[in-house]
C-alpha cells in the first residue's frame, strides 16, 4: 500500500476514533459474557447480536490499525500555491452546465468528517491535481465525459470539527 495523505487534524480525528473504539471493547465482551449466561447459545440472539458486535467493532480497529503505518501527516496550514494539491479548495464551473461546485481534496480516511471534501484519489480529483486557475479538467464520470474550469484554488485547511 503506497503512502495515505491525511491532514493533522485528519489524523488526530482518526487516532481518536481508535481509542474510542478500543475503549469499546470491555462493554462488548461483557455483553457476550451475559448473553452467554443466559443458557443455550443455539437460540440466544442476544448472543448472537454481542458476537456480531464485536466482529464488525474488531473489523473496524483492524482497518484503521492497518492504514495509520501509511499515512502521510500533513500540515495544510504551511501550504500554499498556484496549482491544486492535497489541501486545497479548489471552486469549478462545469463548462456545459454552469453549476459551480467547491471541493476540499482530502485524503479518503478525513473526508467523511469534512462537508464538500472529496478524496485526493477520487476520479474529480485526480482530473484537478496539477491544474491552475483558468485550466479546464476533464472527468470521464459513468454519465459521460465532464469538463470543468477551475476558477479559484485556496489552502485554507480542513474543517474539521472537534472529536466529540
Amino acid at each position: 500500500m503506497n503512502s495515505i495523505p491525511i491532514s493533522v487534524q485528519g489524523f488526530a480525528r482518526v487516532k481518536h476514533e481508535l481509542e474510542k473504539l478500543e475503549a469499546m471493547r470491555p462493554e462488548v465482551i461483557q455483553s457476550i459474557k451475559e448473553a452467554r449466561e443466559e443458557g443455550d447459545l443455539r437460540e440466544n440472539a442476544g448472543y448472537d447480536a454481542a458476537r456480531e458486535r464485536q466482529g464488525m467493532l474488531e473489523a473496524k480497529i483492524s482497518y484503521i490499525k492497518s492504514r495509520m503505518p501509511h499515512f502521510n501527516v500533513i500540515d495544510i496550514s504551511t501550504m500554499g500555491g498556484e496549482k491544486v494539491c492535497y489541501g486545497a479548495t479548489v471552486r469549478i464551473e462545469n463548462i456545459d452546465t454552469g453549476e459551480l461546485r467547491e471541493y476540499t481534496l482530502l485524503g479518503p480516511d478525513e473526508t467523511e468528517y469534512v462537508n464538500g471534501s472529496i478524496s485526493v484519489f477520487s476520479p474529480v480529483a485526480k482530473a484537478l491535481l496539477g491544474k491552475e486557475v483558468g485550466d479546464e479538467a476533464v472527468v470521464n464520470a459513468p454519465k459521460g465525459r465532464i469538463e470543468y474550469e477551475i476558477l479559484a484554488i485556496e489552502f485554507n485547511g480542513p474543517q474539521i470539527p472537534p472529536a466529540d
